[in-house]
């Protein structure tokens, strides 16, 4: 990811050309089934390494896109990248993107753009042989879309998890981000939720073509856009985040444990207001990784599950 492309930059609904519907004639979509990854910032990459690696497991692997930064693998085609903070960067964000999988990259630009949607001219590609580009939700949110290589490296099971299942981030206005994940990139409900069950603002959407999926955290109010000005570092970190899929959460908590896997993590199992067990940890930046069980225990709050939960 070219690091000028950063999240917060304003994006108002008008730079997509999304003017009145966005059902504009074009080429046809391609298959949208997974979560492929989430990029963060590190101020210190030796302890992001030390986070990942160690006590989530994943596998370290250089990054084609920015040779700064570094991949994290949860399987072949799906990691965390970690990328340095960018010189003069004064933001307490630490997202620069997520991104989901494509078969085919320039196809996947072809069709957004025939939706109106702003997109480069062309798409990157790198010594690996995956191939990506960039556009901005109607908030400004970076978005990649990640055409893996045809024969990705193999990464070893990770007794942990091996499935990145869902990234989250903050959004002010549904209605807006809507006209661009669900209109045009066609993600359907999978369930709403919050502290309060006459007040969702946590709003899960399924990919159209797998159950992996993404979650609004719905902050501020809808005329506004980017960081709330009196949101801390550690709030924000909660909120912009990942989760690993995990069978059990006592076998996951016993596995860190064990393996001195939890130092200066203070969370311990519980279950969520969607009725999953989770457990949640924080890289040193205080962006969460959530590890969270594939089914609820019992009936959620505030809403049902409408679409098929993810089966690994």
């Amino acid at each position: 990811m070219k690091r000028h492309i950063r999240l917060g930059c304003g994006v108002l609904l008008a730079a997509f050309g999304l003017t009145g519907s966005t059902a504009a004639q074009g080429p046809a979509r391609p298959p949208l089934a997974s979560v492929s990854h989430i990029a963060v910032y590190a101020a210190d990459p030796a302890k992001s390494e030390r986070f990942y690696v160690h006590d989530l497991g994943a596998v370290k692997r250089p990054d084609p896109e920015q040779p700064d930064g570094a991949r994290y693998y949860f399987a072949p085609t799906q990691f965390v990248e970690v990328l340095p903070l960018p010189a003069g960067y004064r933001s307490i964000n630490r997202l620069a993107h997520i991104a989901f999988s494509t078969v085919n990259a320039e196809a996947m630009r072809r069709y957004l753009a025939g939706q109106r949607i702003k997109v480069p001219a062309k798409v990157d590609a790198a010594t690996d042989g995956s191939r990506w580009f960039a556009v901005t939700d109607p908030e400004g949110t970076v978005v990649q879309f990640m055409q893996p290589p045809a024969h990705p490296a193999a990464v070893p099971a990770n007794p942990l998890s091996d499935h990145v299942m869902h990234v989250g981030f903050i959004v002010h206005n549904r209605a807006n981000e809507d006209r661009f994940y669900k209109a045009v990139l066609g993600l359907h409900p999978y369930w709403e939720g919050g502290m309060r069950d006459d007040h969702p603002t946590w709003i899960s959407l399924q990919l159209p073509d797998g159950r992996d999926w993404i979650e609004y955290m719905v902050v501020g109010t809808p005329d506004t856009t980017g960081v709330p000005a009196d949101m801390s570092a550690a709030n924000l970190g909660v909120l912009n985040h990942f989760a690993l899929g995990i069978p059990n959460a006592r076998a996951a908590y016993t596995l860190l444990w064990n393996g001195d896997r939890l130092q200066g993590q203070d969370q311990t199992p519980k279950i969520g207001r969607d009725a999953k067990w989770q457990l949640n940890l924080l890289d040193p930046d205080g962006t969460r990784a959530e590890l969270m069980e594939l089914h609820a225990i019992g009936k959620p709050c505030c809403s049902p599950f409408r679409a098929p939960d993810p089966q690994r």
